[in-house]
């Protein structure tokens, strides 16, 4: 886990922590980039973290994620994958539920991990903090 500096301006985004009824979680690629991270996106002014998740998700990726009553998990902070020099503060809201989704908007690539796989180049908020949230979940009774 990587500090960054305090002078690094910030991002404020919400993201979708999305795991389906067998474990895996849910990732995406934004158009020319490498790296994976939670659907999601920024936080438009006069919108609230829970408004700006059901707008992102819908765009991103034309899901509604309303009747799935997304849980909001907490504030997470973490070096930004896309953004040099910059930090995300990110609203994280969990999400069980079952998707057939296609890339729209933004987005290249969608993929269903195992929360435990680090295989891929993942975003450090993915990595850090939210793939061993959802590992201990789906380990969870």
């Amino acid at each position: 886990m990587i500090t960054p500096p305090a002078d690094w301006p910030s991002i404020r985004i919400a993201a979708g922590l999305i795991v389906d009824h067998a474990g895996r979680v849910l990732l995406v690629r934004k158009r020319g980039t490498t790296t994976f991270m939670q659907a999601g996106g920024k936080i438009e002014p006069n919108e609230s973290a829970y408004q700006a998740l059901i707008r992102e998700l819908d765009e991103e990726l034309g899901f509604a994620a309303e009747p799935h009553a997304p849980e909001y998990l907490g504030a997470f902070t973490a070096v930004a994958a896309n953004e040099e020099k910059c930090v995300v503060k990110a609203d994280v809201f969990y999400i069980r539920a079952d998707l057939d989704v296609s890339p729209a908007a933004e987005i290249e690539e969608v993929v269903w991990i195992a929360p435990g796989d680090v295989s891929l180049p993942l975003a450090p908020l993915t990595r850090d903090y939210l793939l061993p949230i959802a590992q201990q979940r789906v380990a969870a009774p």
